[in-house]
């Protein structure tokens, strides 16, 4: 990223005196990864658009795709998904401290304790010294694989003490998360679904999460440093726990008019409701289109006549009355539901796919590095002169 890097070279930082809350239109760098928003929608991975991958790619291909810059051949995905079903185990120490985690404790805390803890037992070399070129791509891919075993060791460990065995000969990522938490192999609809689900998470240009990662990578700390520091900002509810707080108020209501009800009573209080509304889109979501398409599809398999029902009444408000459209976390609440995944596991599942993300930045920021370091606008208050403590008045 050299000189683009930092906010120095911002046209709102540098140009016009004034800082922008919450960094809104700071050109904070530059990526080749995705395109998000351009002209108020769309959204690209590396010139691919999301629907077409979506429609016809699987999260493995894109995750190759994110990670080294092109579409995998058919002997390279082959050969990939192989790699990645040999990394899904965990080791012995990393099972004694899953253990000790409580039952009550947050899957995001859960998964963000597990990835710091692996970084000590298979730790990245000091990159100031250098290393190997293919050390990044190998951590980026055992993270990949392991998280859905870390998540589901404890989950397992933690509700009725079964220590479970994680390597599945499952194809995917999807199936193997599907197999372990339902102790079965899953049919080829629940997969297609989950899997979907994980390409529209995998990547989102400068968000939250990512952008975080990028800033632990610019001080050049090692990559599960990086990636702590992303699971740490996605848990918030204003990122990725969106998707838990959306499937919250869906469940509330028995039906559409108890939703219709419920919803205008919220917004007459002026409360923000969760899924709605996004930071860069303008005319519309892309992806929340095509989650949309799944969840319905899932809702008519399992002859649900509340939760779908409630979610397109909930959506249609919302739009009739503030002009918003949902986000992807808002019909991935219900699609994910439909899958029998607990609701505490869907922002895990947004680490998942978005790991593929976060790694790919974290290698562009090294890539062409500068540290990000901003500057703040200073409100508080003016020159004061010290008081010594036996002249202060209480």
């Amino acid at each position: 990223m050299g000189q683009h890097a930092g906010f120095e070279n911002s046209p709102i930082a540098e140009n016009s005196g004034q800082a922008a809350e919450g960094l809104a239109g700071v050109v904070a760098g530059r990526t080749k990864l995705s395109t998000v928003g351009k002209a108020g929608h769309g959204l690209t991975y590396r010139g691919y658009s999301i629907e077409d991958l979506a429609a016809a790619a699987t999260f493995e291909e894109v995750a190759w795709l994110l990670l080294r810059g092109e579409l995998p051949n058919a002997a390279q995905l082959s050969a990939y998904r192989d790699l990645l079903k040999t990394q899904r185990d965990l080791p012995d120490p990393l099972k004694v401290v899953l253990e000790q985690l409580p039952g009550d404790a947050h899957p995001m805390d859960v998964l963000r304790t597990g990835c710091s803890a692996l970084g000590t037992l298979e730790p990245e070399l000091d990159i100031s010294t250098g290393i190997s070129t293919d050390a990044p791509f190998k951590i980026a891919d055992r993270l990949l694989a392991v998280f859905p075993s870390m998540l589901l060791y404890w989950h397992a460990y933690s509700t009725s003490g079964r220590r479970i065995d994680v390597c599945t000969d499952d194809e995917s990522i999807a199936t193997h998360f599907l197999h372990l938490l339902h102790d079965r192999p899953t049919d080829e609809l629940h997969a297609r679904v989950l899997d979907a689900s994980l390409i529209l998470y995998a990547e989102h240009e400068f968000n939250a999460s990512t952008f975080t990662a990028r800033v632990a990578a610019s001080t050049l700390s090692d990559f599960y440093s990086a990636i702590t520091a992303a699971i740490g900002t996605l848990r918030g509810p204003l990122h990725g726990g969106a998707n838990e707080a959306a499937f919250e108020l869906i469940s509330r209501f028995d039906s559409a008019e108890d939703a219709e009800r419920g919803v205008m009573e919220l917004l007459s209080h002026k409360v923000k409701v969760m899924g709605f509304g996004h930071r860069v889109y303008r005319s519309g979501d892309p992806r929340s289109d095509i989650i949309q398409r799944w969840a319905k599809r899932l809702a008519d398999e399992t002859a649900d006549e509340r939760l779908y029902p409630v979610s397109e009444c909930i959506d249609q408000v919302i739009r009739r009355e503030k002009g918003l459209f949902p986000n992807l976390d808002f019909y991935s609440a219900s699609a994910y539901h439909f899958l029998g995944i607990p609701t505490s596991f869907f922002t895990p599942i947004f680490v998942f796919a978005r790991t593929a993300g976060w790694a790919a930045h974290v290698l562009e920021q090294r890539a062409d590095n500068r540290l990000i370091r901003p500057s703040a606008e200073y409100d508080g208050p003016g020159p004061r002169a010290f008081v010594p403590i036996e002249r202060r008045v209480s």
